[in-house]
This record gives structure tokens, sequence and C-alpha cells, in this order.
């Protein structure tokens, strides 16, 4: 693991315990200690990814890169979220998991050299891939914690946390705003795909569009059944982890078994 790896893993490792133990012990916001480490979690882990994305051959995109860039906007958006959704609970998850990417692409290394700077509109495909999914990956977390408030109220149970959860009004709203933009994003990911991607179709990437295809087909669902027929509670929650999953299998699932499994 290079310098700025374990710098930003171990800065996201004090970040995640400093989370986990405002969930256990104290309903005070987050400090200032906090936000100073996670900002040098957050800019040595953008620093990572251009030193190695951005290779003098081309650009690195194998998956456990395309995973780290994804990380990173999950990341800073859920941070930025928690300022104003009380949504502290979800940081530990995702500062983990950006830790075990990181842990992860040392003991994986792979490469796949693309050429973006030859044709720019694939890159423009390739970010709104990774903005659709990491904004669609944080409404399936705040369904989760939608899920969990629903379950622990009509229960009559108080939040396992000491924290102040959001109230459920606020979070259902706040992900069917990230479900919206996620849903945009979608749809510009398979229209660009549609217009700069001649191989779309091809034999071994057909699943990728097809999953992506039924995904945006749920989302829209989704969207249409919330603000038109009022639609809320569990089932919504269901059906966006569904469309998450679905995502999930056509970003990475082949490219998982090819670079991973099968190196």
């Amino acid at each position: 693991m290079d310098f700025l790896a374990l710098t930003s893993g171990l800065f996201y490792i004090v970040a995640t315990v400093i989370t986990s133990n405002r969930l256990l012990s104290s309903q005070k916001p987050l400090s200032h200690s906090f936000s100073m480490t996670i900002v040098i979690a957050l800019l040595a882990h953008i620093a990572w990814l251009y030193d190695h994305v951005f290779m003098l051959n081309g650009q690195n995109l194998q998956i456990l890169n395309i995973v780290s860039a994804i990380t990173f906007i999950i990341s800073l958006l859920s941070t930025v979220a928690s300022r104003k959704l009380n949504t502290g609970v979800l940081l530990p998850i995702v500062y983990g998991f950006t830790v075990i990417n990181f842990i992860a692409v040392a003991f994986l290394p792979s490469h796949f050299i693309t050429h973006l700077e030859t044709h720019p509109q694939v890159g423009a495909h390739i970010i709104f891939a990774l903005l659709a999914y990491s904004i669609l990956t944080i409404a399936s977390l705040l369904a989760l914690q939608l899920a969990y408030l629903d379950y622990r109220l009509k229960n009559h149970k108080l939040p396992l946390t000491s924290i102040r959860m959001p109230p459920i009004m606020t979070l259902e709203k706040s992900l069917f705003q990230f479900i919206f933009i996620g849903f945009i994003l979608l749809s510009c990911t398979l229209l660009t795909g549609f217009i700069f991607l001649e191989d779309m179709f091809a034999q071994g990437k057909a699943h990728k569009a097809i999953l992506s295809m039924i995904a945006w087909v749920i989302y829209a669902v989704i969207l249409w059944g919330h603000y038109q027929q009022g639609w809320r509670g569990r089932l919504m929650v269901y059906i966006t982890i569904i469309g998450s999953s679905l995502l999930t299998l056509a970003y990475f699932g082949s490219r998982f078994v090819r670079e991973i499994i099968l190196t």
C-alpha cells in the first residue's frame, strides 16, 4: 500500500472510530477534529485516484480503481449529507468499506488501460455512470436507515444509537430526492451509451445495458408510484435495494469475475 493510500486509509479509520463513538456515547455534533480528519482522508484519496488512474500510457480503469472512485464520491456526499440529515449512522459503514477497498487494491493489483483522451465522449459516459451509481447507492443506504427507523418505531423501541435520528418524513423526502437525481444521471448514462458506445450490446457486454435498463425502469416506477400514487414504506425500500443490486451486477459483475477471480 503506497503512501497516499496508507494516509487516506488511516484517516478514514480515525474518522470511522470518531463516528462510531458518537453513535454509542454522545449526541453532540461531529467535532472539528472529525472535520479535519475526513478532509485529509478525502484529499489523500483524490490524490491517490489521480496518481493511479491517469497513467503515461492512458487511464487505468481497472475495477478496483473504479470502485475507489465510487467510494470517494459516496464518502464525500455522505459526509456532506450527514450535516443536514443526521445520517451519521451510515458514515462508519461508508468509511469502513473505503478502507477495505484500499486494502483490496494493495493485494489485488491489476490494469485495464483505456485512452479516453481520444474518445472524450466515452469519458462523459463514464462520469455519468459513476455519479449515478454513487447517488443511487446512497439512496439504498438511506432506504436501509429508513427501514431501520420504521421497524424500531412500529415495535415501540428506541433506536440503538444515542444520536438524534432524522424524522422519518425528512429521511423519506431525502431518499426520493436522491433517487430522482440518480435517475436523471442514470438516464444520461444510458443516453450517452446509446449515442457514443458502438459495442453497447456486443457479446459479453449486452448484460450491462440490459440490467441497467431494467434498473432504470425500476427507478422510474418508484418515482411514478411515489409522486403519483403516494407509494411509501417498506415496499419502496425493497424496490430501491433491488434497483441498486441490479446496477451493481451491471457495472461490476463480469469485470469482477475477469479481473479478480480469474487473474
